[in-house]
């Protein structure tokens, strides 16, 4: 069989790699020479720990199964740490460890000094943190070239940047460098691009586009060796709504203006990579604002102890989010055409099991 995949982020690429997988000829095709959008613009976080009971998290933990089994990338199980930084905080960590699933999430509560022995890094006051060994890391700009360049080794996998996607018929793709491509199975993983073709195929789906704000340092001259959240990432995944969220001190108003979490990665190079904010009304701006960049470099000193490196690099990205209870918007809008979209920021975290499960549904 030969499939065709529109989009060249992560959540293309895995459904690439899984037809690949089953044995298919395949074609990608991405309108960038190479991809530009939320796939490379993220944590590279693959992040288990706060997901919603039920299909959320089976789907996340498959994920975490199939990244480990990735080829040629670098893939750390290093895991989190959410920071407590006051009590209040410290008793939400208490409450998702006494979870009935806690032990399949790699859930346990630190102390200060279990939390300092688990990441050296972290020399600033804090109560405690929750260690969530599920979680993982993965290179967000450096993962996709690996991945085509393992799935170009089979001998069946072709990728064609610049290339824009005209028409989508049964059968039958055109770019718009006029050229025809046969299919027998379409998936158009188009990201945050939810207008022109993907518009006049379908016109009701249940998504929104999600704008972020994120930064990267200089090296840090020690090892972070875990991620690290702070305690705001309590209010924002689900695993942990309870009595003690409720009870949490209000947020900053820079923060509660944003909807802002503090993440931070430590890259393979060393620098950091921290965010993040989020904007949900259209349209968004086109700059970057300052304050959530100086209230997040407070946050990270405060947990650090220590100045922060100096920030090399500031952006924004869009995302797509599905605005139903679906964890990935999929629909077939056409025959055999089938649309893939809506990860939101579980994107990266789960497109491995997400393109597995595309292919599963297709087969029933």
């Amino acid at each position: 069989m030969r499939v065709v995949v529109v989009g060249g982020g992560v959540l293309g690429t895995m459904h690439a790699r899984e037809a690949v997988r089953r044995g298919h000829d395949v074609l990608q095709i991405e309108r960038e020479a190479d991809a530009r959008g939320a796939s490379v613009r993220n944590f590279g976080l693959v992040w288990v720990s706060g997901r919603a009971d039920g299909a959320e998290i089976a789907v996340a933990q498959r994920a975490r199964e199939l990244w480990a089994e990735v080829p040629g990338i670098s893939f750390r199980p290093h895991g989190s740490l959410t920071v407590c930084r006051t009590e209040e905080e410290l008793a939400v960590a208490k409450e998702a460890a006494a979870r009935p699933d806690a032990v399949q999430r790699g859930f346990q509560v630190l102390d200060a000094e279990q939390t300092r022995e688990r990441n050296p890094a972290l020399r600033g006051e804090l109560q405690g943190a929750l260690w969530c060994a599920r979680d993982a890391i993965v290179e967000p700009r450096e993962v996709l070239p690996a991945l085509r360049l393992e799935l170009e080794k089979s001998g069946r996998y072709q990728f064609l940047g610049g290339r824009e996607v005209r028409t989508v018929d049964s059968g039958e793709i055109t770019d718009d460098h006029h050229e025809t491509h046969s299919a027998d199975l379409v998936f158009l993983c188009t990201g945050a691009w939810h207008s022109g073709l993907i518009r006049e195929l379908t016109e009701d789906l249940p998504v929104r586009r999600v704008r972020l704000q994120m930064m990267q340092t200089e090296p840090l001259d020690v090892p972070l060796t875990t991620a690290v959240a702070d305690a705001d990432s309590f209010r924002y995944y689900p695993a942990y709504s309870g009595p003690s969220v409720d009870a949490l001190a209000p947020q900053a108003t820079i923060a509660q203006q944003h909807a802002m979490q503090l993440l931070m990665v430590q890259r393979t190079h060393g620098g950091l990579t921290i965010g993040d904010t989020h904007e949900y009304a259209e349209p968004f701006n086109f700059d970057v604002q300052s304050d959530p960049y100086d209230y997040l470099t407070q946050t990270v000193e405060d947990i650090l102890g220590r100045p922060m490196p100096k920030i090399t690099r500031r952006w924004a990205g869009v995302y797509s989010q599905a605005t139903s209870d679906e964890i990935v918007v999929r629909r077939e809008v056409a025959k055999s055409v089938h649309l893939v979209t809506g990860p939101g920021g579980r994107g990266m975290t789960m497109s491995p099991a997400i393109a597995e499960m595309s292919f599963e549904e297709i087969d029933r």
